[in-house]
């Protein structure tokens, strides 16, 4: 099976080519090979490298800079999709299109199933749920849409590193505590793509983060006591709880973002491992880099 992975300089796209299949070859495509926005370049490129399957790993992910970039946003999160989606099409390929919780609006009180009505609050989440839409409707039948949440790995840049790095700087950090979600480690994500890759039976929306629920803070607290316990940081670092209103921002964030998992649960024989388990193996691959 050919894949064309794009995005791939991206955190997903860096696990996704840690652990290619034995029987996958790979069209690994960054920005700067393939702008994906560009409709002509993306039909003419896959219909010379033909692959069987688009893993699309790219976005533009600056939540708060897209609130002033709307257009930016657009083409990576809706036009380039869009893109695939009809390139694909054309030579019957089929297309995994990777999405984000930001697609609701972070009301909700329990995990948001794959059928729950998308309603996002910032460009962010509207311009990826235009990806969505776009993809949907273009390539039905053999498309995934594929969301996750709160997405980290051991390179790039991401909440986890962030938090390292005040930390070991300040020894004291002020994180949200009232919005909830799940982190996600990439490797994580990744091994459950590969296995939608070996999957053309499914189709439609679904949701896959790491397993269990943690606010900003419960993450900041967990990143904090478990790089203490291997050397990365001191024992003496100070989390502080602090509110949404504490800590404005230009893009809205959904208060409650957890996503239910149970129709890739129930499909593909993947490992579920809680995500404070995967934080702690992405601080060790941190700490022996």
């Amino acid at each position: 099976m050919k894949v064309m992975i794009t995005g791939a300089h991206g955190q997903v796209g860096r696990a996704l080519l840690k652990v290619v299949p034995a029987n996958v070859a790979v069209v690994a495509v960054a920005r700067a090979d393939l702008d994906i926005a560009d409709e002509r370049a993306v039909a003419s490129f896959i219909r010379l490298t033909h692959p069987d399957l688009i893993i699309n790993a790219a976005a533009y992910t600056a939540v708060d800079k897209a609130e002033s970039e709307p257009e930016a946003a657009e083409l990576a999160n809706a036009t380039g999709p869009r893109n695939l989606a009809m390139a694909a099409a054309a030579i019957e390929s089929r297309l995994l299109h990777i999405s984000t919780d930001f697609v609701f609006d972070g009301w909700a009180s329990s995990p948001y199933g794959n059928d729950s009505a998308p309603n996002p609050q910032s460009t962010y989440g509207r311009t990826k749920l235009g990806g969505e839409q776009a993809v949907q409707r273009l390539l039905p039948a053999r498309s995934v849409v594929l969301r996750s949440a709160w997405i980290y790995a051991a390179s790039g840049n991401n909440f986890v590193r962030t938090m390292l790095r005040l930390m070991a700087a300040k020894g004291h950090v002020r994180v949200v505590a009232d919005q909830v979600g799940t982190p996600t480690a990439a490797d994580s994500l990744a091994a459950v793509i590969w296995a939608l890759a070996a999957r053309p039976d499914i189709s439609g929306i679904h949701h896959w983060t790491d397993a269990g629920v943690a606010s900003w803070y419960d993450f900041a607290v967990a990143i904090a006591e478990e790089a203490a316990a291997i050397g990365l940081l001191p024992a003496a670092v100070r989390v502080e709880a602090i509110s949404t209103e504490q800590y404005p921002t230009p893009a809205r964030r959904p208060a409650y973002s957890v996503l239910n998992r149970k129709t890739l649960l129930a499909a593909l024989a993947v490992t579920d491992c809680h995500w404070r388990s995967n934080l702690r193996t992405v601080l060790k691959e941190i700490a022996n880099a």
